[in-house]
Parts: C-alpha cells; structure tokens; sequence
C-alpha cells in the first residue's frame, strides 16, 4: 500500500524584513554621524574634492603634501630626503597613514608617500573634501 506524504499546508512564503530594516537604519545613522568627525589640521592644502567621504580611524600617521612640494609629517616640516626616517620614527604602532594631498601636489610627491607607506606596510588613507563644502 503506498504512503502518501503529500500534505495539505502550503508553505510560508512571506517573511518579516523588520530586522534588517532596524540594522540599516542604525548603521545609516551611524556613518551620518561619524562622518562629521574627521579632524582639522594646522596645515592648509586643498583638498581634492569627492562625492564621498569616509570617517577617518585614529589610529594614523599624518602626512601632508602642500602645493609646494612641501612635506609635514604630523605637522612637522620634513625634507623630502628624510621623510622615510620622519615617517618611521612616527609610526610607532600605527599601522595606517593619512595622506593629506593639496589638489595641485603632484602625483610624483603621492607616489613617493605612497613606496615609503608600502615600505612600512602601512595602508594609505587618501584625505578628501566633500563637493561643495569649501
């Protein structure tokens, strides 16, 4: 005699998406509020401007670019020749370096921040401004 298990209840084809809506909800207002806290420095460049910006970590070494060719490293003038000894010495246990470009540096000056982070092995943070917010 065969067994028949067939069953008469359809299955659940709907689920609640309230969760995940509370979730983002609260990482959006999370990344709305921390975006604003991205610090100012001593140093004026211009920035390159961006339709984003994301929140700085804390945990970095600062080096800006001036227009110049200049270089600041935490907001101490370096010379290009000792910038590797200035950004080694600064590094500590960080692990990240925010480069902070003037938007008329040229991109040989960012290359060469960008070997001597790679050298380190640091991760390179490129600083920018929001459009519209200069």
């Amino acid at each position: 005699m065969p067994v028949n298990f067939s069953t008469s209840r359809k299955p659940l084809s709907t689920f609640s998406l309230a969760g995940l809506t509370d979730i983002v909800l609260l990482l959006l207002v999370f990344f709305l509020l921390t975006s604003n806290f991205i610090p100012q420095f001593g140093i004026r460049v211009d920035l390159p401007q961006a339709d984003a910006a994301a929140p700085s970590e804390g945990q970095y070494v600062s080096v800006a670019i001036t227009e110049d060719g200049r270089f600041y490293v935490d907001s101490r003038q370096v010379p290009r020749e000792a910038l590797l000894d200035a950004i080694r010495q600064a590094q500590g246990t960080r692990t990240a370096l925010l480069l902070r470009a003037d938007e008329d540096a040229t991109i040989k000056d960012f290359a060469y921040v960008g070997n001597i982070a790679k050298a380190l092995q640091m991760r390179v943070l490129m600083a920018t401004e929001r459009e519209g917010l200069r």
